[in-house]
């Protein structure tokens, strides 16, 4: 194994502090080996796996003589080398012929392993001659059949391939991103004494048309294959040890979110309150307190103030007095017209 050695620069310790063991781990990387019986058709195929699963990869050119199943400290070896929690080794015998071993590690140790054999109904990139893929954009899955769910050995293989292809966590989501499908599906039925049905790994890429119905809203959509088309036959297995699964499965505590009561997140981000209030008695309400709205600033008029200040019975001993001397000084018409003076025309008349 490789010898843990103090840095002795700057570089060298950010390279050590990058492999630590972080809150939010790094995007997995894949590492490809060809093995020391490795033929074309396993190079070709790890070519289509790797531009499926770009730009998160290693590949080896050199063939290497590993035998995981009987000796699996070199593949730790090249994990922990190249930073590598995923691994495919391609090999080829008489007994297993033309088979991928795909390979988890946690900690640099190896946690399970399955060998897929490729049957020879096989088409790779090449033979579609179809665009290639964007590079960075994650596949969409497509599991079908019960056993996912329910069989151990698929339910591997299941975690497997979406631990493969996950890429990089986020929490953005683009419809423009959702451009190829991976479907995978089991052949046949179960039958006992008989071997496991095989696994059938198709990939096809989104095709969007006008609808009739939905317009540009909502489109159709057609799956076109691009490849590789794969058939895939169960060889042997290795599942991780109880302990190293619950050590793989532990989540660290800063990472739980404690929920509050009434308070919750969007999908924006924004943190959103809910707030309970009694009734509330708007008498007690406490304004603002102003110097010019006390009592002794009011400003009242003397005319105003003797009217407030006189007695009801005052008020109507005055309204009687004016209605006893009503119509006393009345004058008429004619007493206007006998005193008043006469004009210059009258006199000259």
């Amino acid at each position: 194994m490789i010898r843990t050695v103090k840095p002795k620069n700057a570089r060298a310790k950010r390279a050590l502090e990058k492999r630590e063991s972080k809150l939010v781990e790094n995007t997995k990387q894949a590492l490809f080996v060809p093995g020391q019986t490795s033929n074309k058709l396993l190079h070709d195929v790890m070519v289509d796996l790797s531009a499926l699963k770009k730009p998160d990869i290693k590949r080896f050119n050199k063939k290497n003589d590993i035998h995981p199943f009987e000796d699996p400290e070199p593949l730790e070896f090249f994990s922990e080398k190249n930073d590598a929690s995923l691994l495919v080794l391609s090999t080829s015998s008489k007994k297993r012929k033309n088979n991928l071993t795909f390979v988890r590690t946690f900690g640099y140790k190896i946690y399970d392993m399955i060998e897929l054999l490729i049957a020879e109904n096989y088409k790779l990139l090449n033979d579609f001659r179809k665009r290639t893929f964007t590079v960075g954009l994650k596949p969409m899955f497509s599991f079908q059949g019960s056993a996912f769910e329910t069989h151990p050995v698929y339910k591997q293989i299941k975690s497997l391939f979406l631990d493969f292809f996950r890429g990089q966590t986020t929490d953005l989501q683009d419809v423009a991103g959702l451009q190829h499908v991976i479907s995978i599906s089991i052949q046949g039925d179960f039958q006992e004494g008989e071997p496991l049905p095989n696994v059938l790994f198709r990939v096809y890429k989104l095709r969007t048309y006008k609808s009739e119905q939905g317009g540009k809203t909502l489109p159709r959509v057609e799956l076109d294959e691009v490849g590789p088309r794969l058939d895939f036959k169960i060889g042997r297995v290795r599942t991780p040890s109880p302990e190293m699964e619950k050590e793989a499965h532990k989540r660290a505590k800063q990472l739980d979110v404690k929920t509050k009561k009434n308070v919750e997140i969007d999908t924006m981000g924004d943190k959103l309150g809910r707030i309970h209030m009694g009734k509330q008695d708007l008498n007690k309400l406490q304004t603002r307190k102003m110097k010019g709205l006390k009592s002794k600033f009011d400003q009242v008029d003397d005319d105003e103030e003797d009217y407030l200040n006189d007695s009801e019975e005052d008020l109507q001993g005055s309204m009687s007095e004016h209605e006893d001397t009503f119509g006393e000084d009345f004058v008429t018409a004619d007493e206007i017209d006998e005193n008043q003076p006469a004009s210059k025309k009258q006199r000259r008349a």
